[in-house]
């Protein structure tokens, strides 16, 4: 991947260790842990470590002290999961559609929490357009093509602009962690796994 951005992390050096362990996570390490590259892994990447640098301006982000609300997006949630360290076992990710966000990530130490969300007008409508006649299993298999063309030629985009330029990232000074419980959320990019290739390239 020729623009594969990184973020660095610092987490223990063991089971029962010490915070000491520094760690670069790269774009392409979240795609091997989400399964695909994606516009929607691109969006989270980004825009989650705009708002991380915020809690760290050091740049160096506490995984051991961090805590995230994201969006049910399978895209989003990984993200988040794979960048913060967050679970839900531990109280330190939850997921939320109600948010106004993508997501909310919040220093654990001193309850400093950021939202962030791609500004209006950069992603192009016919994304979420045909997104949404995907997950409604409506798209022929030439459709589902063109859609994956059009969420590629998107990421090239983000992976070519500038993240302040593409983010609205936002300080948040009430919120307060109330963890939403739910496994309801459907895996949309699963959705199509059985749909036939296009026959009329």
């Amino acid at each position: 991947m020729k623009n594969n951005p990184a973020i660095q992390t610092i987490d223990t050096d063991f089971s029962k260790g010490r915070l000491n362990h520094e760690q670069t996570i790269i774009l392409e390490d979240t795609a091997k842990f989400h399964g695909h590259l994606c516009d929607g892994l691109v969006v989270g990447f980004l825009g989650l470590r705009e708002a991380l640098y915020q809690l760290y301006p050091d740049k160096i982000i506490d995984r051991t002290n961090t805590r995230i609300v994201s969006k049910s997006s399978p895209c989003i949630t990984d993200v988040a999961i794979y960048l913060t360290g967050g679970r839900y076992q531990f109280n330190t990710f939850y997921v939320d559609d109600s948010i106004l966000y993508a997501y909310i990530v919040q220093r654990i130490d001193n309850g400093l929490s950021y939202g962030v969300k791609l500004k209006p007008g950069i992603k192009p409508s016919i994304i979420e357009e045909m997104g949404n006649k995907a997950i409604e299993r409506k798209l022929s298999p030439c459709d589902l093509d063109q859609l994956k063309k059009l969420e590629d030629d998107f990421s090239a985009l983000l992976l070519s602009s500038a993240p302040a330029g593409l983010f609205m990232v936002e300080k948040i000074n009430d919120f307060k962690w109330e963890p939403v419980l739910e496994n309801k959320f459907v895996k949309t990019d699963i959705i199509n796994k059985a749909l036939p290739g296009c026959t009329h390239k």
